[in-house]
């Protein structure tokens, strides 16, 4: 149940991050997903700490979902940074 429950966080979430980063339109579903579960991980290892939130595995909570987006647009964010030069 715990892939499923990545796999559903992680669409909405690399969503989300991809809106916020004038990516939408770049990206498909399951490089959605993928953005969402590598942000997820990466908000859950630099952020979370930081923030005193869980990650996802942790349980689905606001600010474990706000943690993982905040991964995403980093994740997103250094993507931009190396394909243009520029971080928009």
């Amino acid at each position: 149940m715990g892939i499923i429950i990545w796999l559903i966080v992680g669409g909405i979430v690399g969503w989300l991050a991809s809106i916020i980063m004038k990516r939408d339109a770049q990206q498909g579903i399951i490089l959605n997903i993928v953005v969402g579960i590598i942000g997820a991980l990466i908000g859950g290892w630099l952020i979370g700490p930081l923030l005193g939130a869980g990650s996802i595995n942790d349980g689905i909570t606001v600010m474990s979902f706000v943690v993982s987006l905040i991964g995403a647009i980093i994740l997103l964010a250094i993507v931009n940074l190396f394909r243009r030069g520029n971080v928009r």
